[in-house]
């Protein structure tokens, strides 16, 4: 076995850890080249920055070399890509401004649906954004900071409800698709931060329960509606900003690229496992 196909050998094996088959999608029909594939959810889905931009609206900041694109060319898959950058779950299920729901493009002909979001519902970028921000050098720093927003017990009550709806919907609109949440990339280390991703520890550490928060609140929802889950959470531990082979950015950026998201190997990583799991029928 090359090196290579350790490390995906390894990827897979973090990926579906506590994540068995389910009947209900592995009584499903194989999927074929053609089938519509709707990808859906925030910036760590949409990738903004990874690869050339793809088509849609510019604010949503999609990449060609995203995860949901990948996966799309990896399997012969007819993409349908409704991810935008900034969005939360009520953008999933609501309009957006000129934008539609997102879940409006899934429909009976739909064989696969991914879901990345909530990241934006708990402000996890925006409270990122805002710890560095705090503990830049004066002369460096924007005339105004963005203000760290914590999630109450009640915007996390109403953000688990929303990823219900989500899935409800979906199996309402396409009761044949395969349905994969996949939580969020991992950027904050084990503890602490470092030069590469800034701010106070306190503020790195409030941030850190967050993701560990929805990871486990998207296992939850994933479990108790029967779909699939891929944690890239676990996937891309020890890969970030910190790590000695980052996949993801910290508070800095190559230009064109953006702070704190995950990169092209991160969502490289995301694609391949995704496929392998499909292809495995779980």
């Amino acid at each position: 076995m090359t090196g290579r196909a350790r490390l995906l050998a390894m990827a897979f094996a973090l990926a579906t850890a506590g994540s068995p088959a389910i009947a209900r999608d592995r009584a499903l029909p194989a999927l074929a080249a053609g089938d519509r594939y709707v990808a859906m959810g925030s910036s760590y889905a949409a990738g903004p920055g990874v690869g050339t931009a793809a088509e849609g609206p510019a604010r949503c900041g999609r990449g060609q070399l995203s995860y949901p694109h990948q996966v799309a060319a990896a399997l012969s898959l007819t993409l349908v890509d409704a991810t935008c950058s900034g969005s939360t779950t009520e953008h999933v299920l609501g309009p957006w401004g000129e934008l539609p729901p997102q879940i409006d493009a899934v429909d009976a002909e739909t064989r696969l649906v991914t879901i990345t979001s909530g990241g934006n519902d708990i402000g996890f970028v925006r409270n990122l954004f805002a710890a560095a921000c705090a503990t830049m050098p004066a002369d460096g720093r924007p005339a105004q900071c963005p203000t760290a927003q914590r999630p109450t017990a009640a915007d996390w009550t109403a953000l688990e409800a929303r990823m219900h709806r989500i899935a409800a919907e979906v199996r309402r609109r396409a009761p044949r698709a395969r349905l994969v949440f996949v939580d969020y990339a991992t950027i904050l280390p084990a503890r602490g931060g470092c030069a590469a991703l800034q701010g106070a520890p306190a503020d790195l550490d409030a941030s850190r329960k967050d993701a560990l928060r929805l990871a486990a609140l998207t296992a939850r929802v994933a479990r108790q509606e029967g779909a699939l889950l891929l944690t890239a959470s676990r996937l891309t531990a020890g890969h970030g900003p910190c790590d000695a082979d980052p996949w993801s950015f910290g508070s800095t950026a190559p230009q064109g690229s953006v702070p704190v998201h995950p990169g092209p190997k991160a969502h490289a990583a995301i694609a391949e496992t995704l496929v392998a799991r499909l292809a495995a029928g779980r």
